[in-house]
């Protein structure tokens, strides 16, 4: 194959696969054992094609000339193998990367401190029969509510898809581990930006419902100019990844496997970036392609009384 077409079939460069292969091999050499085994490579190329094309597994695994109850155990081996490597993956900013993401942020629309954007995104799934309801959301179509944090340059640096689609994004941060991360950052004086579906506070910069000042304004045209960045990230994610995307239709996978998989397309989709293999499809060249992204831009009827003072404080110094 060209190297075009690896590119838009698998969604990364060949040295990046191969370096892929070997390190999921030694858990997948296990498979190979048996007289009718699937090499590693193959495993994994499945996999890469099934993630980045959005195809059936019947469709795929004739692709990958093995059957569908074979792919579907392939899967699930992949799966377990990446996400054991997840924390090397998907990396939070540490100290010492204070100062450059900050500075990458502050490029975007100059608001000081910022280390992340934060929001949600819906990934359609049939639900449960049992737990139905739980799984509908807002936009009444059942769904997982997916937190992500992404910096300045698409890199995702936290993932939750354990929530169900009914819970609200607000009720997510609460619940995730963001709250102690940010409060271990505390002294360092660091925020990220979130829609106002979210709570303002100490470490958390929202929008100003109603700007009633110029320079309330400035600051709101300041927060949508980089908080746009996570919506980017989204739409890539979901673009480059057409499983997770609502023209792939809903996974018939449990909750449990869906998580399992939008997990594992964000590691790929940081390996991709990490490696700078660029993003093709067939029509050409795309990067930075922005796919339907679904943010939920609603108040938080449980939400804790917001920091207000923390946002004029950054109003005041930075935007009058």
């Amino acid at each position: 194959m060209e190297e075009r077409h690896v590119i838009i079939t698998y969604r990364l460069d060949r040295p990046t696969i191969q370096e892929l292969c070997a390190q999921l091999e030694p858990d997948l050499m296990s498979a190979i054992r048996h007289p009718t085994g699937i090499p590693p490579q193959v495993q994994v190329l499945s996999v890469l094609h099934f993630l980045a094309s959005g195809s059936l597994q019947t469709t795929v695994a004739i692709a990958s000339g093995m059957s569908q109850p074979i792919f579907s155990n392939v899967l699930y081996r992949v799966l377990s193998a990446l996400l054991k490597h997840m924390r090397s993956y998907i990396v939070f900013p540490q100290v010492e990367d204070l100062p450059t993401v900050k500075g990458d942020f502050y490029a975007l629309g100059h608001i000081p401190n910022i280390i992340g954007a934060i929001d949600g995104t819906h990934v359609a799934l049939v639900p449960p029969r049992r737990s139905e309801p739980v799984y509908r959301n807002q936009k009444s179509y059942h769904s997982m509510n997916v937190q992500m944090v992404c910096l300045a340059d698409q890199y995702i640096s936290h993932v939750n898809a354990k929530f169900p689609g009914s819970v609200h994004d607000a009720y997510i941060l609460r619940n995730s581990s963001i709250p102690y991360v940010m409060g271990q950052l505390q002294r360092h004086w660091v925020r990220l930006l979130g829609d106002s579906g979210y709570t303002n506070l100490s470490w958390l910069l929202t929008p100003v419902r109603n700007p009633r000042t110029r320079a309330e304004e400035r600051f709101n045209e300041a927060h949508g100019q980089t908080r746009r960045i996570i919506e980017q990230t989204i739409g890539l994610l979901k673009t480059r990844f057409r499983y997770l995307h609502m023209t792939g239709g809903s996974l018939f996978y449990t909750p449990k496997k869906v998580c399992q998989i939008i997990v594992a397309c964000c590691m790929l989709h940081n390996l991709a970036l990490r490696r700078q293999v660029p993003f093709l499809r067939k029509d050409g060249p795309d990067g930075g392609l922005v796919a339907a992204v679904d943010p939920v831009d609603s108040e938080d009827k449980e939400a804790e009384e917001e920091d207000i003072d923390n946002r004029n404080t950054v109003i005041l110094q930075y935007f009058q």
